[in-house]
């Protein structure tokens, strides 16, 4: 599901939050001060999407090479003798693996959203949330 800034969702399940406090404003390099807590969140909460992110995934060059090789294969593999066109197909299936995981991965959604107790989650992946 893809969610859209302004609407409307409810959390899935219960989470709970912990760990260092650091006052809004102050930055993240600054070491932890002496506060520390913990938060749970029950799941139903409604809230409304303020903010949505994609993050790509980086290739890594057993991707790469996957799509150059599956490439030579799909645009060549017809002209090429049978051996190397098997030695191809053994090279491509070999870093399919790979290629598979890295789509699994490819694209991660995270959100903000502003729960109606007035909590704000940032960065939670959309999976945590319905539409309401």
């Amino acid at each position: 599901m893809t969610l859209n800034v302004g609407q409307r969702v409810r959390l899935v399940a219960d989470l709970r939050l912990a760990g260092s406090v650091i006052p809004a404003g102050e930055p993240l390099e600054e070491p932890a001060g002496a506060f520390a807590a913990s938060l749970a969140l029950a799941a139903g909460i409604a809230g409304t999407v303020e903010r949505v992110d994609e993050h790509h995934r980086e290739q890594g060059h057993e991707v790469r090479e996957y799509l150059r090789l599956k490439s030579l294969l799909d645009d060549f593999g017809h002209q090429m003798p049978s051996e190397s066109r098997r030695q191809l197909g053994e090279q491509v299936g070999a870093l399919e693996e790979q290629w598979v995981a890295f789509q699994r991965r490819m694209l991660r959604v995270s959100v903000r959203v502003r729960l109606d107790n007035g909590f704000v989650l940032d960065d939670v992946p959309e999976e945590a949330f319905v539409s309401a």
